[in-house]
């Protein structure tokens, strides 16, 4: 069965997901992949600003923080 694709902005504390793809291009696109943002990479969202904005994900070890008009360029399944 195939999983419906969300956003990553959309990712809840708490729950893992897997890049699907990026639909952001420039330097945010090219930052993203050097950090390991790829297609298959596991993405887990681990702190939500109480604001909304940025939130904290663990990519690859790393937590780093991702303004949500970035995370909304990011295809999760």
């Amino acid at each position: 069965m195939e999983q419906k694709l969300r956003t990553l902005d959309q990712l809840e504390v708490g729950e893992t997901a897997r890049v699907h793809s990026l639909e952001l291009h420039g330097a945010i696109r090219r930052r993203l992949q050097d950090i390991g943002l790829i297609c298959g990479t596991q993405v887990q969202c681990v702190l939500e600003n109480p604001s909304g904005s940025p939130k904290a994900y663990r990519i690859r070890g790393a937590v780093l923080a991702l303004r949500t008009q970035d995370a909304k360029g990011v295809l999760i399944q």
